[in-house]
């Protein structure tokens, strides 16, 4: 008993350090903006539409797991022609999604510092934005980020934390609602078709994106330990969403129907005094930490997919350069929906990759489906608004 005991113990200090990055980058933002696109797109049924987008997400989180125990031998071998080829697109379109990533971390940072200081506009915002990316970018190139990567696990535990008190909060005012009415308000349902429903919702797949990290910490962790900190982080993650959705839905009605990106600002207000204040920093030290992990990944992934011609440090500057650029083309909304057809388009090579070392054909369906949907997001997604 006592040496099962020690083993359980054993495979938890691994697992528990492997988990890290996955929670950090899934909730780095989706937390923060989930609630008011949603209710954007489907108001008192946001918690079916988050169930929905949660299952998705689990379904291709399974590609990723699966590519870890089947594609990476073939990989490592080159031993199948296509794997090899699906994979390097794959790189270069998981590059491109961290650049897209980046850009929303950054202007989520800035819209929730902003909105705290009531300096909240379309150009202070991309003004902002740029100013961060590019301070990122010269740290980069005068000495690495290194240094930095080291408030990744910081921020997660300040996130959850804040998480915590965000949750006790809206527990606590929807059970005061209750005691004193009887019942809860949930939002109206907005005037909108079942493909309007269908697009918007299509757009929220980078809210529960962040699974995929585990593909990448080989140099640390086993592959059983990577894939089941990726199951264990999917499956703690989505369920904080859908009970953080659930009881938020009461309290979306302060909201008037003006759906903003930092709505939750509003939100933890009518909650508590106590949690607008803690919850912009924390969003202010999250957001920063996801965009500097995200601009160590891309870079990384640019040196390795270019075979070493695109040295680290260019990297960083072809990667701020090109957040900075985006951060000018939109609203927070229309980022996030650009990431998630990013990095649809990377899940979907990822399909490719596990369709081509499959074996079983029970599995290969399963890869199909999965692929039509990451394809309806990639080419239908629209933003929320």
């Amino acid at each position: 008993m006592k040496s099962t005991s020690r083993q359980s113990e054993g495979r938890l200090r691994r697992i528990v350090p492997a988990m890290s990055t996955p929670l950090a980058s899934i909730f780095g933002s989706g937390f923060l903006v989930v609630v008011p696109v949603l209710a954007s797109a489907v108001g008192p049924y946001a918690i079916i539409a988050i169930v929905v987008v949660a299952l998705v997400a689990h379904q291709v989180g399974a590609i990723v797991r699966h590519n870890i125990l089947c594609a990476e031998p073939v990989l490592a071998a080159k031993s199948n022609r296509l794997t090899v080829l699906a994979e390097r697109v794959s790189d270069f379109a998981l590059v491109a999604a961290y650049v897209v990533s980046i850009c929303l971390y950054v202007h989520i940072l800035s819209s929730f510092v902003l909105g705290g200081l009531g300096l909240d506009t379309a150009f202070n915002k991309s003004l902002m934005t740029s100013i961060i990316i590019a301070a990122i970018t010269l740290i980069g190139l005068a000495g690495g980020l290194d240094p930095l990567e080291k408030l990744e696990r910081w921020a997660l535990y300040l996130t959850i934390v804040i998480l915590a008190a965000l949750l006790l909060g809206f527990a606590i005012y929807d059970g005061g609602l209750i005691l004193r009415s009887g019942a809860v308000a949930l939002p109206a349902m907005p005037a909108r078709s079942i493909w309007e429903i269908a697009t918007i919702v299509a757009g929220t797949l980078i809210i529960v994106q962040g699974f995929e990290t585990t593909r990448y910490l080989g140099e640390h962790f086993d592959a059983a330990t990577r894939i089941r900190a990726a199951r264990w982080s999917q499956y703690f993650s989505l369920t904080v969403y859908v009970v953080f959705v659930a009881l938020a839905q009461p309290l979306v009605t302060v909201l008037n129907g003006e759906y903003g990106d930092n709505s939750l600002i509003r939100l933890a207000a009518a909650a508590s005094v106590l949690l607008p204040l803690p919850l912009i920093v924390a969003a202010g030290l999250s957001q920063f930490s996801a965009a500097v992990a995200d601009t160590l990944a891309a870079a990384a992934n640019l040196k390795e997919a270019s075979h070493g011609r695109v040295a680290t440090r260019w990297g960083y500057l072809a990667v701020g350069l090109a957040a900075i650029a985006l951060a000018w083309t939109g609203s927070t909304f229309t980022i996030i929906v650009v990431a998630s057809r990013a990095f649809a388009f990377y899940y979907l090579m990822q399909c490719f990759v596990a369709f081509s070392v499959c074996r079983n054909n029970r599995e290969r369906v399963r890869f199909i489906g999965i692929g039509f949907v990451l394809a309806f997001v990639l080419i239908f997604a629209v933003p929320a608004g």
